[in-house]
């Protein structure tokens, strides 16, 4: 950082003296190069042109002045002992710092999608001319209230619980990053509260509910195909709807035949191969060119939505089924029938065990609620 002491000649005729603290440049979200200098006012004014000996000596005390208080700051700079937040770094822009430390995620797919959609909420919230002197207490109580009670999907809903978990969570990140390297004089992420993470509630259907469903005519045979598919190979409803023919394969493994997807995991960007049973595979259908949609025609739309419900309804399903639940029963199937839980993680593509153990939670309270359903006995 260069510290220098400039002149500004005001509308009157003075000068008035300042220190600028010239920290560089960096790329704003607009993609132009915007120099970064910060400006702490002396309060000390010469005059433009001096009339007599007095004003004369006025401006060399003014001067003089000036300058010793730009070698203190100087000194107290090259010590460490820069009050950087009162100075420079506390006239810095808080979306610019949060923006910075978001491109910083962006190697990890999935940590940077969730600092990016953090940013989109801090955006409606927060002021773009709000800097870090500006933090306090109440500005992070009022950031929490925001994502509690006022914070929207793209679909108009609130905010799930594990959402406001996570979006306030990178808030509280970046605070911290903050005042690590100067920018503030208190940790307020220490002194803000998160929010509680909720596990979440993973309907799934039984063997018997499924079949019902293959036996209960879809108003959209696409959407009915892939629906089965994902409870058969537990893909996800972005990476079913992007397969191509290209990424289905079938090779012969020791005389055997088998079905595989490699594929690019639409949430984690990680590169995946999934073994399917031929039955999953039949659902496919006759293959295209390499480049096709294998589900040509499936779309996300509340219209495909509301006909999941119907088609549930018409089965005799009452549960909330939604696409995404196909992946939660293809999960508890396999558990049910001996899958361990590491080969379960791999197929379900989670970077974390704790996620998918979730999972055995359901079979042991299915375990538990089966011991109740024998009648008791009268001794």
């Amino acid at each position: 950082m260069k510290i220098s002491l400039i002149e500004r000649k005001l509308k009157d005729g003075s000068i008035n003296l300042a220190i600028e603290y010239y920290k560089g440049s960096e790329v704003t979200l607009e993609g132009k190069r915007k120099h970064i200098r910060e400006y702490e006012n002396l309060k000390l004014y010469l005059h433009g042109v001096p009339k007599n000996a007095i004003e004369k000596k006025e401006n060399k005390e003014a001067l003089l002045l000036a300058k010793k208080l730009l070698a203190i700051r100087e000194a107290e700079y090259y010590q460490g002992k820069f009050d950087l937040k009162n100075t420079t770094k506390g006239k810095r822009r808080f979306l610019d710092y949060f923006h910075e430390k978001t491109e910083e995620k962006s190697g990890s797919l999935k940590n940077y999608g969730n600092w990016t959609a953090t940013m989109v909420h801090l955006k409606r919230c927060t002021s773009p001319n709000t800097v870090f002197d500006d933090i306090d207490e109440k500005f992070v109580k009022r950031i929490r209230t925001y994502f509690d009670k006022e914070a929207r999907t793209k679909s108009g809903l609130p905010l799930s619980l594990n959402s406001k978990y996570s979006y306030f969570n990178k808030f509280k990140a970046c605070l911290r990053s903050a005042f690590d390297e100067g920018y503030l004089a208190i940790n307020y992420a220490s002194k803000a509260k998160s929010f509680e993470q909720a596990e979440s509630q993973r309907e799934y259907l039984t063997h018997e509910e499924l079949q019902s469903l293959v036996n209960t005519e879809c108003k959209y045979e696409v959407l009915k195909r892939a629906f089965i598919f994902s409870c058969l190979s537990s893909l996800r409803w972005s990476d079913i709807n992007k397969m191509v023919w290209a990424e289905v394969r079938e090779e012969y493994q020791d005389n055997e035949l088998v079905f595989k997807i490699h594929f690019e995991q639409q949430k984690t960007g990680g590169i995946e191969y999934l073994y399917i049973s031929k039955q999953a595979r039949d659902l496919l259908g006759e293959r295209k060119g390499n480049l096709d949609r294998v589900f040509i025609g499936l779309k996300y739309s509340a219209v495909y939505n509301n006909e999941i419900v119907r088609w549930c309804n018409r089965a005799g399903i009452s549960k909330h089924i939604t696409f995404h639940s196909a992946r939660h029963t293809n999960a508890v199937l396999l558990l049910e029938n001996g899958v361990d839980i590491y080969t379960l993680s791999k197929r379900m593509g989670h970077s974390e065990i704790r996620t998918t153990a979730i999972y055995a939670k359901i079979i042991d309270q299915k375990n538990k609620e089966a011991s109740n359903l024998i009648p008791e006995l009268s001794f």
